[in-house]
């Protein structure tokens, strides 16, 4: 874990540090964005595009109604709007229109590579086979490296409210139709829901597992620490999305501490979804200070008003981080994230340059 004196105390940034300098130097800074899902970052333009091109559903076809469609109650009434837009997502064409928006919205934040979470079982429904999701998948990487020079790689989820079905056929398509730069295997929706489906969700993982690919599942964002220890001890997590209830047990503090495995936190998708009450309140300055191994992200930007550029000016604005911390907080991605040490080395380079 990269980590200075700065980043574990929480100190605040000097006299020197003035909030437009420091935002600047965030827009500077080199960065890797490891939360990120496919449906939740497509733009408020090209979720009206589809809404429009796919009429009579939940989602509004005009923009200030797209807006209010946005402001979330609580987690799943968040997950009933996500799925709403999924099923806006109908053919091949599309889901590669959304990783290269994706793609073009990240690169013009100076994000250097992204690790994009896919929920394939839901393309899967609206009649898209296996097959000619990958290609999608493939084309837009190559077409987002070409055009904007981000590198692209997936993980896929399962979406643990669809059942066993979500499962078997997430694990399927893992294994029999990989994307070329599919690195992980990923595990969202609501956690309150993954009990029922316990054994299934951890032969998958073992599948993936066995393939090669990374064990980063969700866990700890809006149930308690056992769910972070179900996917540290029943899916062997690599990395966990979220995880802000760890601090609910000292136990499991300690061995996220030891262990240094790291945690995506999403400052304002929590407040949005509401499992925080307000960004005052949210626990990253804790964490930190508690020795663990953070990196910061946007989950689904667009539906939560907000960029990873966001992100880094709230660690500022809010919780007083300096430039030391904000840098230690982009180089924890790229060490956190799937790229080989060359692939590392090149970008934390590009932000000790900066910083």
């Amino acid at each position: 874990m990269a980590t200075t004196e700065h980043a574990l105390t929480g100190t605040a940034p000097t006299a020197g540090d003035d909030r437009l300098t420091l935002h600047s130097f965030i827009d500077a800074l080199p960065k890797v964005e490891l939360h990120v899902h496919l449906v939740g970052s497509a733009s408020v333009p090209t979720v009206l595009e589809l809404a429009r091109r796919h009429p009579g559903g939940p989602v509004p076809t005009g923009e200030e109604e797209l807006r209010r469609f946005y402001r979330f109650t609580d987690f799943p009434h968040f997950a009933k709007v996500y799925e709403a837009v999924s099923n806006l997502v109908r053919t091949p064409e599309d889901v590669a229109t959304l990783v290269l928006g994706t793609a073009r919205d990240l690169a013009a934040q100076n994000v250097r590579y992204v690790e994009l979470t896919v929920t394939p079982y839901t393309h899967q429904r609206m009649g898209m086979p296996m097959p000619a999701i990958t290609e999608a998948l493939d084309l837009a990487v190559r077409q987002a490296r070409d055009l904007y020079g981000i590198q692209v790689a997936y993980i896929f989820d399962i979406p643990g409210e669809f059942g066993p079905e979500g499962c078997r056929q997430t694990a399927r398509h893992a294994l029999e139709h990989p994307p070329e730069a599919l690195v992980g295997f990923g595990l969202g929706g609501i956690e309150q829901m993954r009990a029922a489906i316990r054994d299934e969700i951890r032969e998958a993982f073992r599948a993936a597992r066995g393939a090669g690919l990374r064990s980063l599942p969700h866990g700890g964002e809006m149930s308690g620490p056992e769910t972070i220890w179900e996917v540290i001890e029943g899916l062997g997590a690599e990395r966990i999305g979220h995880g802000i209830r760890c601090l609910d047990d000292p136990r499991l503090v300690a061995h996220l501490r030891e262990t240094q495995i790291p945690l995506e936190v999403c400052p304002t998708s929590n407040v949005c979804t509401g499992q925080v009450p307000d960004m005052a309140a949210h626990p990253l300055p804790r964490l930190l200070e508690e020795g663990l191994f953070v990196t910061l992200n946007s989950d689904d930007p667009p539906m939560f008003d907000t960029t990873l550029t966001g992100e880094y000016r709230v660690a500022a604005d809010v919780f007083g981080f300096g430039r030391a911390q904000l840098a230690d907080l982009a180089r924890n991605a790229v060490a956190a994230s799937s790229l080989d040490g060359p692939g590392k080395q090149a970008i934390v380079q590009e932000i000790d340059a900066v910083a």
